[in-house]
């Protein structure tokens, strides 16, 4: 079975009930997430090893975001405990053609405040095949991102593969400095994962004939997005994710992964969007099994996509899918009838 570690923050997600606003709400539904831990939570479902790392406090708030990892079945003995406080994020989901909202809370968290030597790398490292990140992580701090860059530097020197989704977020740094920083990463990192507008907002790099806004995706332009990503960079394989947007509770669903000598398409899915948090999360984690497992680039890039759409009908941040159940859906099955 291979062993994969992934690094970054779990937080507190708060949000109304239902699709309350804000403003509305008299009491807030309690769970955890954050790009890494729902990445390590879908592969666990997937039947792997999968660790997950970051720094916790040692009070009850922090033990219970180590319950929810370790309640589906994920390695949590690498988790340093110490620190103030867990992060939080607001959640108010969106419909139609009213976008969700996040307000993010997560200033002086455990993680943002950890420093060299809370994690030996080498030790944790051990036995692992694959190490993820994302750009959320180094975006906490140049303390994490050095945290980061240790870690990239050591899974390299020991031979595992190393991936990286993007994931810019605007409310944490700005573009200059997500450029500057995750350029310094990059050359560490085997397979690059982003979304329609990461390569843009991150390295500069634009898809052609493309209109976020409008939901204009062209399949030529992130090609083009791809080949300058991997020769920039290196890479083995850059995947990117494309989702057109009809509005907030209905989205059209496909990804291209490119290794240079081929690119491949996954079907394309319309989905009827329950909660699209962890969406891109849950893309990285089926293409990290499906690399992982062997498969074929053109198998891997539809289990991705078929993963990642089930996570749509999913409430909270973790996609609990099993691989069964997306190589179905991959396979042509997207019914939806009653399993009896």
């Amino acid at each position: 079975m291979k062993r994969i570690v992934t690094f970054g923050e779990i937080m507190v997600r708060l949000a109304p009930e239902g699709y309350r606003r804000f403003t509305q709400a008299d009491r807030f539904e309690v769970t955890y997430g954050g790009g890494e831990a729902n990445v390590a939570v879908s592969l666990s479902h997937f039947g792997m090893d999968a660790a997950f790392v970051t720094k916790l406090p040692a009070h009850e708030i922090g033990q219970g975001a180590v319950n929810s990892l370790r309640r589906f079945g994920v390695d949590t003995t690498q988790i340093v405990r110490g620190g103030a406080r867990v992060g939080i994020y607001y959640l108010e989901k969106g419909a139609s053609q009213r976008p969700s909202k996040v307000i993010y809370d997560r200033a002086g968290s455990a993680l943002a405040e950890a420093g060299a030597g809370d994690f030996d790398w080498p030790r944790i490292l051990e036995g692992a095949d694959w190490f993820h990140f994302t750009g959320i992580t180094p975006a906490l701090g140049a303390n994490v991102a050095a945290l980061c860059l240790e870690a990239v530097k050591t899974a390299k020197q020991m031979g595992i593969t190393v991936s990286c989704d993007l994931n810019y977020r605007k409310n944490l740094w700005t573009k200059e400095e997500a450029g500057r920083c995750m350029g310094e990463l990059m050359p560490y990192v085997d397979v690059c994962i982003a979304n329609e507008e990461d390569a843009k907002d991150v390295f500069g790099i634009a898809a052609r004939d493309t209109d976020i806004t409008s939901g204009k995706v062209s399949a030529d332009g992130y090609i083009d997005v791809a080949k300058q990503l991997k020769e920039r960079f290196g890479f083995s394989r850059v995947a990117i994710t494309l989702r057109e947007s009809i509005n907030a509770s209905l989205n059209d669903w496909s990804a291209l992964l490119y290794s240079g000598d081929s690119y491949h398409f996954s079907k394309k899915y319309r989905i009827h969007i329950v909660d699209r948090v962890g969406g891109g999360d849950s893309f990285g984690a089926g293409l990290i099994y499906a690399l992982s497992q062997n498969q074929s680039d053109a198998d891997a890039i539809e289990f991705a996509a078929a993963a990642s759409c089930l996570k749509h009908t999913i409430e909270g941040d973790y996609n609990l899918v099993s691989a069964d159940e997306v190589l179905k859906l991959a396979g042509g099955d997207g019914s939806g009838r009653v399993q009896r």
